[in-house]
């Protein structure tokens, strides 16, 4: 395996395990491992000076959130972003946000729409860098704010196990700025939205954000795969 060109970062407020996993999770995101590329427990142990068992188990949280596989006789590599993963993974997403934004819209106090509106001025505010795991995380949080007014434990886990799934093709998503003033605009008129109880209004809106969200990706991938990007 070709030396990796990142180093791990301690965190006196995290398990070594953690910082490990974020490591190699940053890594996988920015590019500095490849897709298809294998990853040698030994070697990266040696790279990030610790040992093979937060590697081990970095590798096995990676592979739940989709960004790595294991292959029989071959060991971990990481994954490759394919249309049928992302459909697969957006299909589901959006399933599950319309029923989200319909709860919301029912449900969200004075004091839950206020957090959506600060989550979406952060989010606008991290545009104005170019840190695309920070503009990624901003909009996560925005989700999130509007997912908590649900009022549906359950509904929350669920979304958080797919965010994870999920946060590989937002950051590819997220890497054209072009995209970035109709995301602004959708946030907004999902939170004006969920302050009219508008389900309907609510439903269009987050289905036209995730079918944009499709669309780019799958665009990214074929140009990808016929060596145009």
């Amino acid at each position: 395996m070709k030396e990796p060109n990142f180093e791990v970062t301690m965190n006196e407020y995290l398990p070594l395990r953690d910082v490990v996993f974020n490591t190699l999770r940053q890594a996988i995101l920015r590019g500095e491992l490849k897709p298809g590329e294998r990853l040698m427990e030994i070697q990266l142990a040696n790279k990030l000076g610790v040992s093979r068992t937060p590697i081990r188990e970095a590798i096995r949280k990676l592979e739940l959130e989709g960004l790595v596989l294991m292959i029989p006789r071959r060991g971990a590599e990481v994954a490759e972003i394919t249309e049928q993963n992302l459909r697969d993974v957006l299909e589901v997403r959006e399933a599950l946000e319309e029923l989200s934004v319909k709860l919301a819209c029912e449900h969200a106090t004075q004091a839950q729409i206020e957090e959506m509106k600060q989550a979406a001025q952060v989010f606008k505010e991290s545009l104005s860098g170019d840190d695309v795991t920070r503009i990624a995380e901003a909009d996560v949080a925005f989700h999130d704010a509007i997912n908590m007014a649900t009022d549906n434990q359950k509904l929350i886990q669920i979304l958080n196990n797919l965010r994870e799934q999920m946060y590989r093709y937002r950051v590819e998503y997220l890497k054209n700025n072009e995209v970035y003033e109709q995301l602004l605009e959708e946030h907004e008129f999902l939170i004006q939205a969920v302050i009219k109880h508008d389900k309907a209004q609510a439903k269009d809106i987050i289905c036209r954000h995730i079918d944009n969200q499709e669309k780019a990706i799958a665009e990214f991938i074929r140009n990808k795969k016929n060596g145009r990007v």
